[in-house]
């Protein structure tokens, strides 16, 4: 498998770290990212329930957005949408989420992880929280739900990891 963009990387790292929806990935614009802080702002008109959130994201995807962003100097200078097409025919526009569940899509197949979607990246995320002790409250805000039940339903541990957690919580 060759080498995939840095454009791809940082979807990927971006939308494993903010637990980002693909519309909520796809929709990113240059001033929402704060690279001082290593902050998103995810704008309430593209989430799924119309709640604006700020979340953090890795040193790793701060460096593949700098890295990006001299790639994508070619392909457009506005301070527009983040991920813009390199396609020749759709060359410096917005890139759709349609194109973006297509990469997914294709990535998964060839790495034989055939149930990968755009949203795996944002169950896993939202398990590593819970895995790292994260509250849920603490995660249902960091997802954007407003019930704890949605984000209850994101949570993928073991049932070794919940008798643990279990038997943490009796040892108190």
């Amino acid at each position: 498998m060759q080498k995939k963009s840095t454009r791809v990387r940082l979807m990927f790292a971006l939308g494993y770290d903010a637990a980002l929806r693909r519309e909520e990935l796809c929709s990113i614009q240059v001033s929402d990212i704060d690279p001082a802080y290593r902050m998103l702002r995810i704008r309430a008109e593209v989430t799924k329930n119309r709640l604006e959130r700020v979340v953090p994201y890795s040193v790793h995807s701060s460096c593949l957005y700098q890295q990006y962003l001299q790639e994508r100097r070619h392909l457009g200078n506005g301070r527009c949408r983040l991920f813009l097409s390199s396609s020749r025919r759709n060359r410096g526009k917005p890139l759709s989420h349609w194109t973006w569940s297509k990469t997914a899509k294709q990535l998964a197949k060839e790495s034989g992880v055939d149930r990968f979607t755009t949203h795996t990246l944002r169950h896993l995320r939202l398990t590593d929280l819970a895995r790292a002790g994260w509250d849920v409250h603490e995660i249902a805000t960091f997802a954007g739900h407003r019930s704890i039940q949605t984000t209850l339903g994101y949570i993928h541990l073991s049932g070794r990891e919940l008798a643990e957690k279990l038997e943490r919580t009796l040892a108190r």
